[in-house]
């Protein structure tokens, strides 16, 4: 069977490219990085928001399945779903269990944030979850029902361990430095629902072809929900094993990124919710399935990642924000250009003050660029 995944090379690709291929599927992946073919896999390097660069590949191949694990702007999207739906048997819209409004227990039918909330302000952007549903509402309006809408959760991996609003590249990296992780109570408190990359990637595997699929939306995660500061004790248990010590945390009140533009909506609608899931659907559709139980898979992928850990880099604000609240210090030679130095200074003096700052500016900006459409 030949399946195309766009953009698959995150926590849940790479386990699907390796599910695919191990099942025998023939599968052609598109990256922005070079990688090198294997023996049933295909790289097609390129930027797939270029329409012309997905016209190419799909020039050549009708495919049993396309999985899209692209970023869209819901413009963007609106201008490609037909192309997609047209070239395959099963197009594979991978969406975000971020839609959904906040509930106890939460299933398919759920009320979506696009359909509740009235943040007029909210509303008005393309912010990811919001953008997310409105993609949605473009596929169940069309015509065609040879696709399947996926609402993964929060996924992890021994590549992608996430605590509340921070990845791995700062609190993981912080902690190795001997610096302070610093976490919000008012995250920290919640409960939330973390799943296992391969587990996804299987059962999205398992609707390939699946005619209970076609049309259809499934959160595929867990039931078993966790608290978040039940996730950091896991992730310093696995330090205090690998490396010996247990690093130091530092507890505030509120998260820092309230502030910030993109970042605060994803805090407000969803990480300050309880998230918990009922999975049935997914559970009937495919026959059954067993999770990875969340705190054994967590503390396994994080003694797996503290054997040879990487990390994509440091980010200057974040070091920032971090150290003003810890009060220590990060090495300015450890940030390559002026722009981070002076990026990160601003942060460790008064963080609330800089990210209201910018927030207003880009406010202006936005402002003025409307008066002068208008003109």
């Amino acid at each position: 069977m030949d399946i195309l995944i766009l953009g698959g090379t995150g926590a849940i690709g790479n386990h699907l490219i390796a599910t695919l291929a191990k099942a025998g599927h023939n599968i052609d992946v598109t990256s922005r990085k070079k990688h090198e073919n294997e023996e049933s896999i295909r790289y097609f390097q390129g930027d797939a928001h270029d329409v012309e660069f997905i016209k190419d590949i799909l020039r050549n191949k009708h495919y049993a399945a396309i999985f899209d694990f692209m970023i869209y702007t819901t413009s963007e999207f609106r201008e490609r779903y037909r192309m997609f739906l047209d070239n395959t048997e099963q197009y594979f819209f991978l969406s975000t269990s971020r839609v959904y409004a906040d509930v106890a227990i939460i299933q398919e039918t759920t009320p979506r944030l696009l359909d509740t909330v009235n943040d007029i302000e909210y509303l008005n952007t393309d912010e990811y979850a919001i953008a997310k549903a409105r993609q949605e509402n473009i596929l169940n309006q069309s015509e065609r029902r040879n696709y399947t809408i996926i609402r993964p959760y929060i996924t992890y991996s021994r590549y992608r361990l996430q605590l509340g609003v921070l990845d791995k590249d700062t609190f993981v990296q912080r902690a190795l430095n001997g610096q302070s992780i610093v976490v919000p109570r008012d995250i920290m408190q919640h409960t939330t629902t973390l799943t296992y990359g391969a587990d996804v990637a299987s059962c999205m595997a398992r609707l390939i072809g699946n005619s209970k699929a076609m049309g259809n939306t499934f959160h595929i995660t867990t039931n078993k929900a966790i608290k978040w500061m039940d996730v950091l004790e896991i992730y310093i248990s696995a330090f205090e094993k690998k490396k010996g010590f247990r690093p130091k945390v530092k507890i505030i009140s509120h998260c820092p990124q309230l502030y910030t533009e993109t970042e605060r909506y994803q805090v407000i609608y969803d990480r300050l919710y309880d998230r918990c899931f009922d999975n049935s659907k997914i559970m009937e559709a495919i026959g059954g399935f067993e999770f990875t139980d969340s705190r054994k898979g967590l503390a396994s992928c994080m003694d797996a990642f503290l054997e040879t850990p990487q990390f994509s880099g440091l980010d200057s604000r974040s070091e920032g924000i971090h150290d003003h609240y810890s009060r220590e210090y990060t090495s300015l030679a450890k940030f390559p250009t002026i722009k981070q130095k002076i990026r990160y200074l601003l942060y460790r003096t008064a963080p609330i003050i800089i990210a209201r700052s910018v927030l207003f500016i880009k406010h202006l900006r936005r402002e003025f660029r409307k008066k002068g459409g208008r003109q």
